[in-house]
């Protein structure tokens, strides 16, 4: 059986404006102004713990806040995650082709498991996914190469191919022995994406197919 893992945010979705405005609007609670776009979309990938902290020393809060601010920014963000949320170019397209050429499917994401899931069904592509891994599915998250192993296992494959947009995607990738194709187009924090470890890259899910299916072929 042959899977791939793709990341969630920055790979498959552009949640960073759903994502800031629920860092807008726990920061609003308290009155401690706002943040840009911009700065927010730069803080993601580690999962929700990380990202407030980011938050937090960008707008010089006490560190003591960050268990209520996550509480906070969770109670935001649930309630309205995928208003402004959108699938990249190409991606539904993409595995709609991945699944009539007999891929398995599954998402490693940092983001909660449960609000992973009410996306991607609120995008229409939650079915195509055999399983999804989140931050709070093990004791561990990203880069920590459980979390993609797991979803290896869970989807039974024997070949597995790591789809993502960030150096977290990379290292996980490369701690679980995988191939890892990077999606150029997402939130990665290097200014240049040669900085990131990558069997290859793509900026448009039109070539993805190709890609991915190489990367399948040489571990054979």
């Amino acid at each position: 059986m042959k899977a791939i893992i793709f990341d969630l945010d920055g790979t498959l979705i552009d949640s960073a404006p759903d994502i800031h405005a629920a860092v807008n609007r726990t920061l609003a609670e308290t009155g401690d102004g706002e943040l840009p776009l911009d700065t927010v979309r730069g803080f993601i990938g580690n999962g929700v713990p990380v990202l407030i902290e980011r938050v937090i020393a960008a707008r010089g809060l006490d560190p003591a806040r960050q268990a209520a601010m996550v509480e906070t920014f969770m109670r935001h963000y649930e309630a309205d995650p995928a208003t402004l949320t959108t699938l990249f170019p190409g991606v539904k397209d993409a595995v709609e082709q991945f699944r009539d050429e007999g891929w398995a499917m599954g998402v490693c994401t940092n983001k909660p498991e449960a609000v992973s899931r009410a996306i991607l069904d609120r995008l229409g592509i939650g079915p195509y996914f055999g399983t999804v891994v989140g931050g709070d599915t093990l004791d561990v998250k990203k880069p920590d190469p459980a979390v993609a192993l797991a979803v290896k296992e869970r989807l039974g494959a024997t070949v597995a191919v790591y789809v993502g947009d960030s150096e977290v995607d990379a290292e996980c990738a490369w701690k679980a022995g995988m191939r890892f194709a990077l999606f150029t187009e997402g939130y990665h924090r290097a200014e240049d994406v040669d900085d990131i470890p990558q069997d290859a890259r793509f900026s448009d899910f039109d070539v993805a197919v190709a890609i991915v299916a190489r990367l399948a072929d040489e571990l054979r």
